[in-house]
């Protein structure tokens, strides 16, 4: 089990940067893969980046390539997403996720931070 908590949303200018965070409770942080994903009202969780379990492989949506950056501490079970660069289509609700790899599936997600980008 894993429990994820996120933080450091908040409103920012078009333009600005802001950094995420998530702290993943459990000693076994290190065998999950890392997500993050965003929501608007009346439309679906899309992702957004995700890191190997070592750290060594990330991935990007189209939207966010070059301009967000995904990295992860093991030492403090963390997860970050550095964002900069923002617009205003990046208003959203941003969740961290974990994939085991049993099931290779996010099983686990933290409750979202909210991000606002006024233009």
């Amino acid at each position: 089990q894993v429990q994820l908590v996120e933080s450091g949303g908040g409103l920012v200018q078009a333009g600005g940067s802001l950094r995420l965070s998530c702290a993943a409770s459990g000693r076994t942080f290190i065998t999950y893969v890392m997500g993050w994903f965003r929501q608007v009202p009346g439309k679906e969780r899309d992702f957004v980046a995700a890191i190997s379990n070592s750290g060594s492989s990330t991935h990007y949506a189209d939207s966010v390539k070059g301009r967000f950056t995904i990295s992860r501490d093991h030492a403090k079970n963390t997860v970050y997403l550095h964002m900069n660069s923002l617009k205003p289509e990046d208003t959203a609700v941003y969740y961290c996720a974990a994939r085991s790899i049993v099931t290779q599936s996010y099983d686990y997600w933290g409750q979202g931070t909210q991000v606002t980008v006024s233009s």
